[in-house]
C-alpha cells in the first residue's frame, strides 16, 4: 500500500519541491508554469495550502514524496481533482490510483456527488489512468491556461 498524507502548513517546502518538479517534468500538463511558481515566496506557498480544500502527497520509501494531488470545491456538490502528478521514477507503482482514490474518498466523506477534472487531451497516460479509476469524458474542452495551443478535456466520476 502507498502511504498518503495531507499537506499541512509546515509542509510548504515539500509542496514547493514536488510542485516545481512536476512543472519541470510535464509543463504541458498544468495550468501554470515553472517560471511563474519558482518565484513564489514562503508566504505564497503557505497561502496555496490554505486556499486549497486539500492537497495529498503519496510516498514510496525510495522516492519520497513520489506523487501529489489536490482537491477543491468546484460547485456545491462537486469536487475538482487538481494538480495530479507522479514522479517518473514512481510511475506504474500504484501511486496515481491511490492518490485518485484518496480524493474520491475525501469527496465522498464530504457528501459531494461527483469529482471532476481537466486533463490535457494529448496526455494519454493520464487519461487512461483516470478512465481506469472510473472517470468518463464530459464532452467539455478548453484551452490549457498555461499554453492555449493545447486543449484540456473535462472528465467526471459520479460518487
Amino acid at each position: 500500500m502507498v502511504p498518503v498524507r495531507e499537506v499541512t502548513l509546515d509542509d510548504w517546502q515539500v509542496l514547493r519541491e514536488i510542485r516545481l518538479a512536476a512543472l519541470k517534468d510535464t509543463p504541458w500538463a498544468f495550468g501554470s508554469s515553472y517560471e511563474r511558481e519558482v518565484a513564489f515566496t514562503e508566504e505564497d506557498w503557505r497561502g496555496r495550502i490554505l486556499s486549497r480544500s486539500v492537497t495529498f502527497l503519496g510516498y514510496l520509501p525510495e522516492v519520497s514524496p513520489a506523487g501529489i494531488v489536490g482537491a477543491v470545491e468546484e460547485d456545491p456538490g462537486t469536487a475538482e481533482l487538481v494538480s495530479m502528478w507522479v514522479s517518473p521514477r514512481a510511475r506504474g507503482r500504484g501511486i496515481g490510483e491511490t492518490l485518485i482514490t484518496t480524493v474520491v474518498d475525501w469527496a465522498k466523506a464530504r457528501q459531494y456527488e461527483e469529482v471532476r477534472l481537466w486533463v490535457t487531451e494529448a496526455n494519454s497516460p493520464a487519461r487512461s489512468l483516470y478512465e481506469r479509476c472510473g472517470f468518463v469524458p464530459t464532452g467539455e474542452s478548453q484551452p490549457l491556461p498555461s499554453n492555449p495551443s493545447l486543449t484540456e478535456i473535462g472528465m467526471r466520476r459520479t460518487i
